[in-house]
């Protein structure tokens, strides 16, 4: 069973419908008590990152994440789901993440120069800089995925970033710790290649 939190800001339909389309039974819910028996957590968001903290904290459902990371369970942030998952961002001001990923959200465009539109809307390939990751096993070096953002992680250990593409420079496009990584990008708007990576991710048991 994945469990997609809802919070007010993540693109839950499309989620709920990729996953049902794989054959993954899914629950949808913002309910603290339902996410704490979770076996496998997915984190959306769309939106502001502030905004977006601000939900989980006031809800207590920031703390069930991380009490479920903690204990092994197997998470997956979804755009600004995985920004979230970093130690903080600069994201019109300063504002803690969940800390589950050490690194920064910081604004693309000081690192793409001023010829490139922000936000980073389309498709891009994948490189995986460390080779494949347990979720990408049913997809290839190359293939495309949808993104939408203006922000991007920096993660503080190079060795937690597990995907990367172009965008005028290398930017991050999948990060993980142990039982825990994000997308970027947008499986549930990535055609066949999206749906594989969700297929990955519910049958990853994480690592230790």
């Amino acid at each position: 069973m994945i469990t997609v939190i809802d919070y007010g800001v993540g693109n839950l339909f499309s989620l709920e419908s990729s996953f049902s389309y794989i054959g993954e039974k899914v629950k949808v819910t913002g309910d603290p008590e339902e996410i704490s028996k979770a076996e496998k957590l997915v984190l959306p968001g769309v939106g502001a990152f502030r905004d977006a903290a601000e939900k989980l904290k006031n809800s207590g459902i920031d703390e069930i994440v991380k009490e479920k990371a903690g204990k092994g369970v197997p998470i997956m942030g979804i755009c600004l789901g995985m920004q979230l998952l970093f130690d903080k961002s600069s994201e019109f001001g300063n504002y803690r993440g969940l800390g589950l990923i050490k690194g920064s959200v910081e604004p693309i465009k000081e690192v793409i120069g001023t010829k490139l539109k922000i936000p980073h809307i389309g498709w891009n390939a994948l490189k995986f800089p460390r080779g494949k990751h347990p979720v990408f096993r049913y997809i290839n070096e190359g293939d495309y995925v949808y993104f939408v953002h203006s922000y991007y992680a920096k993660a503080a250990k190079k060795e937690n970033v597990i995907a990367t593409t172009e965008y005028g420079t290398e930017i991050t496009a999948a990060a993980a710790d142990k039982n825990v990584m994000g997308c970027q990008f947008h499986p549930e708007k990535s055609g066949k290649v999206g749906l594989e990576i969700l297929k990955g991710f519910c049958e990853w048991e994480g690592e230790k």
